[in-house]
């Protein structure tokens, strides 16, 4: 049997992997009421501006899909994006009932919509090399576990 102690690296890393979700549900609860545009809403910026740096597309039924939300729940969202400057719409050549989402303004800097985003990549900036590759590989790994639970 091992002995695991409070100083064990695994535990050190679990216990800060639970600091940092802690952390994030407590972000994602003053999102949805303090600051800004909410974490859906971040999300469906970050998945139009990677889809067009990409030079691809999306609709606003694919991004209900990759949100999990409902097409009524994204409209409202798209809507509110829309009037706030940060996204357009144009119609779609291959199916005129149907319309992309673009981003507005292209100038629009995708830290600048996740400002914490912004200062995570400051932060990279200081790690040693190959050290981001292996946090990185290490977060994806306890990403898979949170995703797997209650499935």
């Amino acid at each position: 049997m091992t002995i695991v102690t409070e100083d064990d690296p695994s535990t050190v890393a679990a216990r800060a992997v639970e600091r940092l979700r802690l952390a994030e549900a407590r972000l994602a609860r003053r999102r949805q009421t303090d600051c800004g545009p909410s974490e859906n809403a971040r999300a469906a910026m970050r998945l139009i501006l990677e889809r067009t740096d990409e030079g691809g597309t999306v609709t606003p039924t694919e991004i209900a899909q990759a949100l999990a939300v409902s097409t009524a729940s994204v409209t409202g969202m798209l809507d509110r994006l829309a009037a706030g400057g940060l996204i357009g719409f144009v119609a779609n050549p291959a199916d005129r009932r149907s319309k992309f989402v673009v981003p507005f303004d292209r100038s629009t800097d995708a830290d600048a919509i996740d400002p914490v985003t912004a200062r995570i990549r400051e932060f990279a900036l200081d790690l040693p090399d190959g050290a981001a590759t292996q946090l990185a590989d290490f977060l994806d790994r306890v990403r898979e576990v949170v995703d797997a639970e209650c499935r």
